[in-house]
């Protein structure tokens, strides 16, 4: 009981990119205009930090492609994404949670996943559940993962993890599965859950959570005139 007591509060990280039009969520174009799909962007990113707002954490962490916006909700600190491919910023995201929270447990999440469920990341980080696990992993219906997080991050263990790990592909989550695996990992697995890539997803994950940020926006862009029935 003295040591869950003395656990510390998980790092809580999200990687995202500025919701720029033509920059973020060009998959759902032309269905979408840039526009749609940049406001889209913006509200599942929003929907992202208020789910991640109400799970206990001793620091939020914004690592971020771009500049902050009116989204950006209070307690977040934001720190710039390192350069390359997605494996060395993801990397490079660890790095930073072990640098400013060297002890703390952190939790990476994207922002393609504006239906999250704040219970299905509080609960099994808590101080009581997270002995015995060294990491965490949420899978994407797609193959990839929505959620990596690390028991005791630090920047060499993420390189292991994560450098040249092939991304975006029907494979990305069992190659970092066998990466985890290698290094004799622990690992508790979270809910397999959709990420918003293409028109369809983003409607069922607004069906999936129809009081986000994210469903209302869909549904002021299927009521506008002019819009695809």
């Amino acid at each position: 009981m003295r040591a869950v007591l003395a656990a510390p509060p998980p790092t809580l990280l999200v990687l995202a990119k500025s919701p720029v039009p033509g920059r973020v969520k060009t998959r759902l174009t032309p269905a979408f205009t840039p526009e749609q799909a940049a406001d889209l962007a913006e509200a599942a990113l929003a929907d992202t930090l208020a789910a991640l707002a109400l799970v206990p954490a001793g620091r939020r962490l914004l690592v971020l492609d771009g500049e902050p916006g009116r989204w950006l909700p209070p307690g977040w600190e934001v720190l710039p994404q390192d350069g390359g491919g997605l494996d060395r910023r993801l990397a490079a995201a660890f790095a930073h949670a072990a640098r400013l929270a060297p002890h703390a447990p952190a939790l990476l999440v994207g922002m393609d996943t504006p239906q999250l469920d704040p219970a299905a990341l509080a609960a099994p980080l808590a101080a009581a559940e997270r002995p015995g696990a060294d990491a965490w992993f949420g899978p994407a219906e797609d193959g990839g993962f929505w959620a990596l997080g690390l028991a005791r991050p630090d920047a060499r263990l993420a390189e292991r993890l994560l450098h040249g790990v092939p991304m975006s592909t029907a494979d990305t989550g069992r190659h970092v599965l066998d990466r985890l695996a290698a290094d004799g990992l622990t690992v508790r697995e979270l809910p397999t859950l959709l990420d918003v890539d293409h028109p369809e997803d983003a409607a069922r994950a607004a069906a999936l959570a129809p009081g986000t940020r994210f469903a209302a926006r869909l549904r002021e862009f299927a009521a506008a005139p002019g819009a695809a029935r």
